[in-house]
């Protein structure tokens, strides 16, 4: 139960954020000068004063304390892919009984154990101290009575061992390179330029009973068996369609406990597959977005069990259906308002936005392999590619009213025909609308969506802070190049035309606005000479290039120490990942899939035994044992197979030896399990078959 109830006639407006510590909250808590302070850190980035700690220390544990809570965590985002607390007490003894007591220190500080969280070979068994600090561009809040703290992590020598670190480097980075741009366009009252994100969240929702009865539901969050369901997705009567009472009120409760936080949960619908759905939230700054996403994904999961429901975010937790991603919105905005990724109604003559485009344009050609291993995970393998998901070449989609114009700019001509035109239904009665200037490719990787870029490859389990660091650094990479060039440019206005002419002829191959799931697709990218790393493994190896590494280290936001680390921990995530998938294949098989098809086998005998007896005609029953049979006989050797090759994953030395194994022997293994058992199951009665099918699951709710 949260701190805040809240009754059923309140409008949102009236709790929204009331278990957070905001600016609202703190106006109230805290002295007037202290106040100015946290909101000059919040916004642009400055440092706290070295007294200001211990006030507000005291601050956030009495306005906890009227809420009802009695514990304090530093919240954190290790590399698992989800977060982590400590829960202290605000108690300290005094005489015979209890004060309650929230210092400075305990604020800015914390420590726990970095040799137990995902290291990469940075923090060794026996070397266990790590820092966790605050982070106060992110308020604090209250979860299950605990007063959350957001915070860094890093170990005991420095390096960074978490998630939202790297990407609060790359927002410095960000605001002063785009700051220095503006600076040559006549600017100066900006002073600070922040990456704004709003992640659409997909996820399934199926029945609790179903998932409780599926082992490798359980133990691996997908199904590593079933046949595909006699209905998906053919109807196309999922998408936006009615919700059902259960999804309802599970959204309709999931909005409130979202709202409480302080989180924009705005959209919601139907997704394409059966059970499947999405949540969208109005943007926020990349930090906080990162913040937000990590608790709407735990959220999801804690309200789902309240309505006997399991939330899946799972990237594929059904074959044969969609998968689920998360959708990275990514814009820039100045601290006066501007969003630099719109491009007006004249967007030939907005030179700023010109600029801005082709910088991103740039850094996606240049540096394609660090976005795609940022959406590189062993789920994800298992929907990139499909056509319900962008492929696994990088590419960025434009629209035709921004090709034109760089088209126009290229060749030097005057620009034919654009602007935005009304959309007339043709039906008096119903109001006429302007046509946005791009269309929506659902099959690009990274889309132009009319004041943003969609980067649509992460998986939905996914962290959001990843990509956008990584988007963040090469941003402000290719925007510390162009202004330095203008820099030292003679006349700015003949230097920056060039220089987009330029960059536009270099970089268009990165562009394509056609359907990204054609085959003619692929064979146009190697004519690009587009890199396409199809798996997990191959795209990681990317992440220790030199020419990577130099950036990152360039603008302080990791070390090679701290990306060879990375690497290797996802690299580790993968083996494990896949590792255990196929030990569960191997348990559900021996233990469940093969017993019951041997017994349904002897079934069939006996009934053909008993037909033989009475001389009559068993010819069905015989096909259908040869059938069993020979699936089971398939299915025994598939077993023994996938369990030979289990056993010499242990001969495998390193990160990515182990990898490139598991992902060469183990993945098709598993494949060559999965064909018979799912034949067997379109062969035994359904009240036969062990587990609950995808009809069972899907349709359910």
């Amino acid at each position: 139960m949260e701190t805040c109830d809240v009754k059923r006639t309140a409008a949102p407006d009236e709790y929204f954020g009331c278990n957070v510590f905001n600016e609202s909250v703190m106006r109230s808590y805290l002295p007037r000068k202290v106040f100015e302070a946290v909101l000059r850190t919040k916004r642009m980035g400055t440092a706290l004063p070295k007294d200001t700690a211990d006030v507000v220390a005291s601050a956030m544990k009495d306005w906890a304390v009227s809420k009802g809570c009695t514990h304090y965590t530093h919240w954190f985002q290790p590399m698992t892919g989800i977060t982590a607390e400590k829960h202290d007490a605000f108690l300290s003894p005094s005489g015979d009984g209890v004060i309650l007591e929230f210092s400075g220190k305990e604020l800015i500080k914390g420590e726990p154990d970095a040799s137990s969280f995902p290291s990469g070979g940075l923090r060794a068994t026996f070397e266990a101290r790590g820092y966790t600090a605050w982070d106060p561009t992110s308020d604090a809040f209250i979860k299950d009575r605990t007063l959350c703290i957001p915070t860094a992590f890093c170990s005991y020598t420095g390096e960074v061992l978490d998630k939202k670190t790297p990407l609060l480097r790359s927002m410095e980075v960000v605001s002063r390179q785009t700051v220095r741009m503006l600076r040559l366009f006549g600017n100066t009252n900006v002073q600070r330029v922040v990456t704004t994100v709003g992640p659409e969240q997909e996820y399934f929702l199926i029945d609790k009973a179903a998932y409780d009865s599926r082992e490798d539901l359980i133990l691996t969050g997908r199904t590593l068996f079933g046949a595909k369901p006699p209905r998906g997705e053919e109807m196309d009567d999922h998408y936006f369609g009615n919700l059902t009472q259960r999804v309802s009120d599970f959204m309709r409760e999931l909005d409130e406990e979202l709202w409480k936080l302080g989180i924009y949960a705005k959209t919601e619908h139907n997704e394409v597959a059966p059970a499947q759905h999405e949540l969208a939230p109005v943007y926020t700054t990349a930090n906080i977005a990162a913040d937000h996403n990590q608790l709407t994904m735990e959220l999801m999961k804690k309200t789902a069990l309240k309505h006997g429901l399991v939330c899946l975010l799972h990237e594929k937790p059904f074959a044969g259906v969609s998968g689920s991603g998360k959708h990275n919105n990514w814009s820039l905005t100045t601290d006066d308002g501007q969003n630099l990724l719109d491009p007006g109604d004249t967007p030939q003559d907005n030179l700023q936005f010109l600029l801005v485009l082709c910088a991103f344009l740039k850094g996606i050609k240049e540096y394609a392999p660090l976005l795609r291993l940022a959406s590189a995970s062993a789920g994800n393998d298992n929907r990139l590619g499909g056509n319900e998901a962008p492929p696994t070449v990088i590419s960025v989609f434009i629209g035709d009213d921004l090709q034109r114009v760089l088209d126009a700019i290229e060749q030097g001509k005057p620009l034919d025909g654009c602007g935005k035109e009304k959309f007339n239904l043709g039906v008096d009665a119903m109001p006429q609308f302007r046509k946005d200037s791009t269309d929506r490719n659902r099959t690009s990787p990274i889309a132009f969506t009319g004041n943003k870029f969609e980067f649509r490859m992460l998986g939905a389990a996914d962290s959001i802070s990843c990509c956008n660091f990584i988007l963040n650094t090469i941003f402000a990479w290719e925007m510390d190049q162009f202004a330095t060039e203008l820099e030292q440019a003679e006349d700015f206005e003949t230097a920056l035309k060039e220089l987009l002419v330029r960059n536009i002829r270099e970089n268009k191959d990165i562009i394509f606005n056609g359907n990204g799931y054609g085959d003619a697709w692929f064979d146009e990218c190697k004519r690009r000479n587009l890199p396409n790393y199809p798996s997990t493994v191959e795209a990681l190896e990317q992440y220790t290039r030199d020419e990577f590494v130099a950036i990152f280290e360039k603008y302080g936001v990791l070390n090679r120490a701290e990306i060879t680390s990375r690497r290797d921990i996802l690299l580790e995530n993968y083996s494990k990942t896949v590792h255990i998938e196929a030990k569960t294949m191997l348990d559900m098989a021996r233990k469940l899939i093969l017993p019951t098809a041997i017994s349904y086998a002897k079934e069939i005998c006996d009934a053909i035994t008993a037909k033989r007896i009475v001389n009559l005609d068993a010819r069905v029953e015989e096909a259908i044992a040869a059938e069993v049979n020979d699936l089971t006989a398939c299915l025994y050797d598939a077993v023994n197979e996938l369990a030979a090759k289990i056993n010499d994953i242990a001969r495998c030395e390193g990160a990515l030896e182990t990898a490139s194994y598991i992902r060469k022997n183990i993945v098709p293994a598993m494949e060559r399990l999965r064909t018979p058992a799912d034949a067997l199951e379109l062969l035994v009665p359904a009240d036969k078959w062990p587990f609950p099918s995808y009809s069972d699951i899907l349709y359910n709710i």
